[in-house]
């Protein structure tokens, strides 16, 4: 599966704007490992890359392909980068959090606001019930 022209596009535009060039980058190819049989144990699909300024580096081997997975590097090395420079929370990041506020224990003030109002919704339930002999 080949990557469409408008998507390296902007890819490219997004490097522009994170000041990506090239040139910073150090790219290799490695043997890849794991799923994918015979195919991906005996062709260098897995890109490694390496933004020099920055000292961040990216390994990837979610694909098959060694186009796809150069240009998914890029993308996750973009991603990095807009964390770094820009504080801007990435869709991962945002999801890791909620699931801390989820997990995160109820103070005792919350715990008793909440079985009052179980209380309320019971007491209610309560009054819909006919009347018992």
């Amino acid at each position: 599966m080949a990557i469409s022209k408008e998507k390296h596009e902007e890819l490219h535009a997004r490097m522009e704007e994170c000041g990506i060039r090239d040139e910073d980058l150090v790219e290799k190819f490695i043997l890849g490992s794991g799923k994918g049989g015979q195919k991906v144990n005996k062709s260098s699909t897995c890109v490694y890359l390496k933004h020099l300024p920055t000292g961040i580096e990216i390994k990837c081997q979610r694909e098959r392909s060694r186009e796809l997975n150069r240009y998914i590097a890029r993308r996750e090395l973009c991603e990095k980068i807009e964390q770094k420079l820009f504080q801007v929370q990435s869709d991962k990041q945002k999801e890791a959090a909620k699931v801390r506020r989820q997990k995160r224990r109820r103070s005792r003030r919350q715990k008793e606001k909440l079985f009052e109002q179980k209380k309320k919704r019971s007491s209610i339930k309560e009054s819909r019930r006919p009347p018992s002999e």
